[in-house]
């Protein structure tokens, strides 16, 4: 529920779905869905956003909100989900 996650009202907003291992970013007003275990070594929990790009903090790999690897140590991208809204309903489609 969009009117519930305030955190995606804005540009750049995110968060962190944790019982579904996702994470979710605005991005000019359309949202993007990928998921949040590491293709590292899996850390699924330790994530910051900051200038675009998904930081895992547990070995610094760097995502862009395509889930694609801009510095390593991974070195595979993060599967991306699809995304949907209806009024305030966004869903994700794993």
């Amino acid at each position: 529920d969009l009117a519930v996650q305030t955190a995606l009202a804005v540009n750049g907003g995110w968060l962190l779905v944790i019982d579904a291992q996702t994470l979710v970013v605005n991005v000019g007003g359309s949202y993007r869905a990928l998921t949040s275990v590491c293709t590292h070594t899996g850390c699924d929990r330790n994530w910051t956003f900051s200038s675009s790009k998904f930081i895992c903090s547990c070995h610094g790999s760097e995502f862009d909100t395509s889930g694609n690897v801009l510095q390593g140590p991974a070195n595979q991208p993060l599967k991306s989900f699809t995304t949907s809204s209806s009024g305030t309903v966004l869903t994700v489609t794993k």
